[in-house]
């Protein structure tokens, strides 16, 4: 069984693993890229900072109030300035929940406008990526990244930037009233910053390894579940439904000794900020009460403390929350940066070739690949197709047929030698434009979700409905598709699942009819399928062919004799070419292939 002609033929294709680790980023140039994001909303910004500060302003203002009631109105029993005051008070909260809910309603829009722009970002560079980016990570993994960290940062956007600046106010506007009201009381709470600033070093300084751990495996198990579920099929003919289990139990365990840890650490976070609080309480109620005696500090001035030795600690918490909860969304932003800086494609120049009339004439010249340094997969392999020939390329797996195909379509560009198409050198093609003129039908013929019309139309998608009914009658799949319950408006589900893999092959045949294509590639086409339904494939591929060259992998003799040009291909290099008469008269390599290959094609 071959590769398809965009499944890269080599050994880190299909079942590669993860591949590198995401490069580990420093935390202040991570925090300084997703604020340059956020920094695109500067107007919604400055109104949710304001919102920000009036509502720390207030929340600080009711203590105070509170204070002064006690001291101003209960001592002295003032009750009609009891009253104003208690109104004042319930303004001043009615206030603080109008701001709270304007800084979150508008703090939202811009978390979810600059996450729409990074998935957005991040989608469309995936697809500027080369292939070889794909070859070495698992598509699930890569998924995990547009979805789960996106939301991981997406979820930390909508409570932390609020959170964060909100503590920083509150705290600042705490010391200085505390500050204002008793330096000895406010130098009695901040005995505390050295002792959370020991926990909060201790439990941050694990958490943020554990958080990267977590993620990244996350990123393996959703990899390895895309992978078991695509194959899941042949997982039941060789019944190793067991081994996929234990296979999945393994990356599921990491998964869960990762999060483990995480969780177990950043839940020592509140434990701490609560104890901190209690301890806090009870020096600024010693210290307060032996103030008081002394009539150094009034009674409303310790109740105020101690409401804002809350107002003092709860900041802390909230920023030694948020910072745990940033270090997991960074865990994520550094994963997708990872993908957003890896080097697109060769940007196309303004001034390349354009294919007008395009003849079909290919040429390779010398032309050598390697996947990878030091492996050349193809070596000095030259050929020429002319306009409407067919040539087949025959042998063994590994043998470069699939590397051929990725080169002619620029999927790959070669190391060395050239490929020219009417003696254009593909180099200075677009790809774009280059793959304008060639219609492929692989092994494997993929759809998308979606109508059979709309599968077809694919191929070109300013056909009108007549001409896709046209191709379809012409890769003689219109019969067939007459006879599905809504005929070309039938909805097909992923990968086309609810019809056979003929049926799947002949909408692929007629998606390239429609094409028009002057260049055809067919890898297997009819490999997979059974000898009925190959009658009606290999007549829709006659009528495609026509006209138009054609390079086509096949192992199946009859198709392989009618090739105007066979080449012979082992470890990289033609080893043999000419038409099947000439190379069976040789007796040499294509030969034994063919006779090997006799029996099938006598029973079919």
């Amino acid at each position: 069984m071959s590769r398809s002609a965009v499944k890269p033929a080599h050994p880190h294709s299909r079942h590669a693993q993860l591949g590198p680790k995401p490069k580990v980023k420093e935390l202040l140039p991570t925090l300084k890229r997703l604020a340059g994001y956020l920094a695109r909303r500067k107007g919604l910004l400055f109104l949710v900072v304001l919102m920000v500060a009036a509502s720390s302003a207030l929340g600080l203002l009711g203590p105070y109030l509170v204070g002064r009631a006690i001291d101003d109105f209960i001592m002295t029993k003032d009750r009609q300035g009891l009253v104003l005051l208690l109104v004042l008070l319930a303004v001043v909260y009615v206030f603080y929940s109008a701001t709270i809910f304007l800084q979150n309603y508008w703090m939202v829009g811009v978390a979810q406008k600059t996450v729409y722009e990074m998935r957005t970002e991040l989608f469309t560079h995936l697809h500027q990526l080369p292939l070889s980016f794909f070859d070495k990570r698992q598509h699930g993994e890569l998924m995990s990244r547009v979805t789960n960290d996106i939301e991981n940062i997406s979820s930390t956007l909508n409570s932390s930037v609020i959170q964060v600046a909100s503590s920083v106010l509150t705290l600042t506007g705490a010391i200085a009233v505390m500050l204002y009201l008793s330096p000895v009381l406010t130098a009695v709470t901040l005995l505390i910053v050295p002792l959370l600033y020991i926990g909060m070093n201790w439990i941050t300084s694990r958490t943020r390894r554990l958080f990267k751990e977590q993620q990244r495996h996350l990123g393996e198990l959703n990899g390895f579940i895309e992978e078991a579920v695509s194959s899941k099929h042949i997982v039941k003919m060789f019944s190793r439904e067991e081994k996929i289990a234990l296979a999945f139990n393994e990356r599921n365990a990491k998964l869960k000794e990762a999060g483990f840890w995480a969780q177990t650490y950043s839940g020592f976070i509140p434990k701490l900020m609560n104890m901190l609080n209690n301890i806090s309480f009870a020096l600024i109620a010693g210290a307060g009460g032996l103030l008081a005696l002394y009539g150094h500090v009034t009674v409303g001035v310790i109740v105020v403390f101690a409401e804002y030795s809350r107002q003092f600690t709860r900041p802390l918490n909230d920023l030694a929350n948020q910072f745990n909860t940033l270090l997991s969304a960074i865990a994520g932003a550094e994963r997708v940066f990872d993908i957003l800086d890896t080097e697109q494609e060769e940007k196309e120049k303004a001034a390349d070739v354009q294919l007008d009339n395009v003849r079909g004439k290919i040429e390779f010249r010398d032309v050598s690949f390697a996947y990878e340094k030091g492996n050349e997969t193809i070596k000095k392999v030259s050929f020429t197709a002319e306009s409407g020939d067919m040539v087949a390329l025959v042998g063994p797996t590994g043998s470069g047929k699939s590397t051929i195909i990725n080169l002619l379509a620029r999927f790959y560009d070669p190391d060395s030698g050239a490929i020219l198409v009417d003696s254009c050198n593909t180099a200075s093609i677009p790809r774009s434009e280059l793959r304008k003129h060639m219609g492929f039908v692989l092994q494997d013929a993929f759809l998308f979700e979606g109508t059979i019309k709309e599968n077809i139309r694919y191929g070109r998608l300013e056909a009108t409905d007549e001409e896709v009914i046209a191709a379809a009658k012409s890769a003689n799949a219109h019969s067939f598709i007459m006879k599905l319950p809504d005929g070309y408006e039938t909805k097909l589900q992923n990968e086309g699942t609810g019809i056979s893999q003929g049926q799947k092959q002949l909408l692929a045949i007629a998606r390239a009819m429609l094409a028009d294509p002057a260049i055809l590639i067919l890898d297997e086409a009819t490999s997979s399928i059974d000898t009925i339904t190959e009658m009606y494939i290999q007549e829709a591929l006659s009528s495609l062919m026509k006209g138009r060259t054609t390079i086509i992998i096949a192992h199946r003799l009859n198709t392989i004799r009618q090739a105007d040009q066979i080449l012979v291909l082992n470890q990289g290099q033609i080893t043999e070419r000419g038409t099947h008469d000439t190379l069976i008269q040789k007796q040499g390599q294509y030969a034994g292939y063919a006779q090997r290959l006799a029996p099938v094609a006598a029973e079919q």
